[in-house]
């Protein structure tokens, strides 16, 4: 079986060389970049499974390249920076990052991190790419929502993972611990948070009303519910 393949893209060969030691010692394998400009041409080729990005980029902005990476990718994007602040760990997942690790950093922390992103236990009886719900069409293959008039949302990976998990399990109380342990990510108020900006993205794109959603109903204290009406091909 193929390796799970991650790249790191941070501008510090240092950084570079100890995720690369790390990752490859636990089985992955890896690709480094210096430059954004390298990174992106190589994902034109090979789309990896795990996305390692620094923020602090000599070539561009990156915010905006794990922006880009969220809506086109398939692959989880993970931002490893020096910036600790909490707006910047909240911007980053607003937008669309999966997780967000601050520098200095543990490498096994980092491996943990990785494997907890590529962890698959959610149910797969569906077995379909494409899921139907109350007028919309979840496309998960090219990550977009389509509308009744099919006009089309893109979603980034981890928002799909949020609407996936809801769609594979409609009318069902999902609690935060349970979202947590099928979703990956260590626990606490990051994650806590990532999902709450996760879900309200969604809810934009699915035009809910935020004071009173119809589809994904948030139970205080408990966890959320997805009331849609779910088939999928």
């Amino acid at each position: 079986m193929t390796q799970p393949l991650v790249t790191i893209l941070d501008d510090e060969p240092e950084i570079r060389q100890i995720l690369t030691d790390a990752l490859e010692e636990a089985g992955f394998r890896t690709q480094s970049f210096a430059r954004a400009r390298e990174f992106e041409a190589s994902l034109k080729r090979v789309t990896p499974d795990v996305c390692l990005v620094d923020l602090s980029l000599p070539d561009t902005d990156g915010l905006a390249l794990v922006h880009r990476l969220a809506l086109e990718q398939g692959a989880a994007v993970i931002i490893i920076s020096g910036r600790a602040q909490v707006q910047d760990r909240v911007t980053g997942l607003e937008l669309g990052a999966d997780d967000y690790i601050t520098k200095p950093f543990d490498p096994a922390e980092v491996v943990a991190r990785i494997r907890a992103r590529l962890r698959s236990p959610r149910p797969v009886a569906q077995g379909g790419d494409t899921a139907l719900f109350n007028g919309w069409t979840a496309h998960f293959d090219r990550y977009v929502l389509e509308d009744d008039t099919g006009g089309e949302t893109p979603f980034s990976h981890a928002e799909g993972e949020v609407l996936r998990l809801f769609l594979e399990s409609p009318k069902r109380l999902i609690s935060r611990a349970q979202m947590q342990e099928m979703l990956g990510g260590a626990a606490g108020e990051s994650f806590d948070r990532a999902m709450d900006v996760r879900i309200s993205r969604l809810r934009t794109k699915l035009g809910e009303d935020p004071k009173n959603p119809r589809l994904i109903k948030t139970i205080y204290g408990a966890g959320y519910i997805f009331l849609g009406d779910v088939s999928w091909r």
